[in-house]
Parts: C-alpha cells; sequence; structure tokens
C-alpha cells in the first residue's frame, strides 16, 4: 500500500462546500415545497437561504471549472476515445460493482494521479458537472427572479416547465446524496477515500510484480 496525491487542496475545499450547500439545498428546497408538513425555519427564511446558497454553490462551480480549465489536473476528466476500450473498462466495472466486490475480486480500476476515475465514473461526472448542474443553476436563477427573467422563461415553455426541470433534478440530486456516500464507501476501508478527500492523499495498493505473478 503506497499513498498518492490525488485531491489537491482547491478540490477538497471544493468539494466540501458543494456535499454540505447541496444537502442545505435540499433540506431548502423540502421546506419551500412542502410547506404544509415540513416546519424547519419559516418559509421566507428558507426562500432567501435557498437562493444565497444557490449563488455561493454557482460560484463555487465556477472556481471548480477555472481550477481545471487553467491546470494539468484537466487530464482527470478527458474521456477515452476509444468507444470499444470505454465499453470494455464500463463492463468490467459494473462487473465488479454487480458481484466482483462481493467475492473479493480487486478493482479493475487502477488509481493514479491522471487517472482518478473509473469508466463509470468519469462519464457520470462529465455528465453531471457539464450538463446537469449547469441547468440546475440555470433554472434556479430563472425561478429566483420570474419577472426580471419572463421573456426567458417564456421561451423555455413557461414557469410549470422550468419548475419542473428544476424539480427532476431536485430528485436526482437528493439520490445522489445517498448513493454517492455508499459507493465512496466500496474501498480496502470503509472510510479510505473520504479520509483522501480530506487529506489529500488515497491509499492505493500496490500492483504485484510481473514475476510474483506468473510463479
Amino acid at each position: 500500500m503506497h499513498k498518492l496525491y490525488i485531491n489537491p487542496l482547491p478540490v477538497r475545499i471544493w468539494h466540501w462546500t458543494n456535499a454540505l450547500g447541496f444537502v442545505l439545498l435540499i433540506a431548502t428546497g423540502l421546506q419551500i415545497r412542502y410547506l404544509d408538513l415540513i416546519h424547519l425555519v419559516s418559509f421566507r427564511t428558507a426562500v432567501v437561504a435557498h437562493n444565497w446558497i444557490g449563488f455561493v454553490l454557482i460560484a463555487n462551480f465556477f472556481l471548480w471549472l477555472g481550477f481545471y480549465l487553467f491546470t494539468d489536473k484537466i487530464k482527470v476528466y478527458h474521456p477515452e476515445l476509444s468507444p470499444t476500450k470505454y465499453f470494455r473498462a464500463s463492463f468490467r466495472q459494473m462487473q465488479y460493482y454487480g458481484y466482483g466486490i462481493f467475492r473479493g475480486d480487486p478493482n479493475p480500476h487502477h488509481v493514479s494521479v491522471y487517472h482518478k476515475f473509473n469508466a463509470l465514473q468519469s462519464m457520470t461526472y462529465q455528465i453531471i458537472m457539464m450538463l446537469v448542474v449547469p441547468v440546475q443553476f440555470f433554472t434556479g436563477v430563472l425561478l429566483w427572479d420570474v419577472t426580471r427573467f419572463a421573456a426567458m422563461v417564456e421561451m423555455f415553455g413557461g414557469v410549470r416547465v422550468v419548475d419542473t426541470v428544476h424539480v427532476l433534478f431536485f430528485i436526482f440530486f437528493t439520490g445522489f446524496i445517498f448513493i454517492h456516500p455508499y459507493l465512496a464507501s466500496l474501498s480496502h476501508t470503509p472510510w479510505a477515500h473520504f479520509k483522501a478527500m480530506i487529506t489529500g492523499y488515497e491509499e492505493v495498493e500496490d500492483e504485484p510484480e510481473q514475476g510474483a505473478a506468473s510463479r
């Protein structure tokens, strides 16, 4: 077992700010949506908090985007351009998550500084960060001031359409908040990935030497 510096400080700050922010957005969003059922805070407080937290996360997103665009860490998100290689790697990873992990099989993905995500993670995070998150923020800004953005809201089909998209992605992120920690616990110890997102150092298993493997 050896350690690799996988998560630089800006990524760790972005990650935990994002995690806390989305939990608070979900909580205040539930309060706003189900006013008669949930009474965490007043409706006005929930709306104001939801708006401010949303703007903080928008700024946080652009800090994340700037960090990756202007450093060599963007290589982490480079997609596999060969469809054959990508689908093979994805299938192996699905087999591992589906039953291999329960049999004690080794993870087919080997972490390195510029190869942080497995094939499934790479595609999933690209879709989330470059499509789902921006659309959620965009619809949130439109709903923040419907009067100011009335023309744009109408262009997208009206308040009901914009609100429906926002709520559907809200449901997606609510599920993600529960699924993500579970998947993060699938390492050699349940807390290894969480620790790596605090210290920056990922504990990586040593690969067996070819001579030893062939005996």
